[in-house]
């Protein structure tokens, strides 16, 4: 099961009674942005404990169309690569 923002927004109403839906979908909001903006700018992204995010320029390269076989320039991009932390691993590992 994946989770999603509007699932995500659930339990955070649902752990944070006192404070309004609204002002924690703003704090989400305002939160996922940061980390998109700053992948962006080409900065690393850091959450002690859970992982960092990074991002990777791809090089351009020549390409096959596998249904065709057909050479395709591919230009060049970024991607995003994520490593979770060593305290993550251990939790999903169930190792202590």
């Amino acid at each position: 099961m994946a989770i999603v923002k509007s699932k995500l927004l659930k339990q955070l109403t649902d752990n944070y009674p006192n404070f309004l839906k609204r002002d924690l979908e703003k704090f989400l909001n305002i939160f996922l942005n940061e980390i998109k903006n700053s992948l962006k700018r080409g900065e690393r992204v850091e959450l002690r404990g859970f992982g960092i995010w990074s991002t990777h320029l791809q090089k351009a390269r020549i390409s096959r169309n596998p249904k065709t076989g057909e050479k395709i320039a591919t230009p060049e991009k970024k991607t995003i690569h994520f490593k979770m932390s060593k305290e993550l691993f251990k939790k999903l590992n169930n190792e202590k």
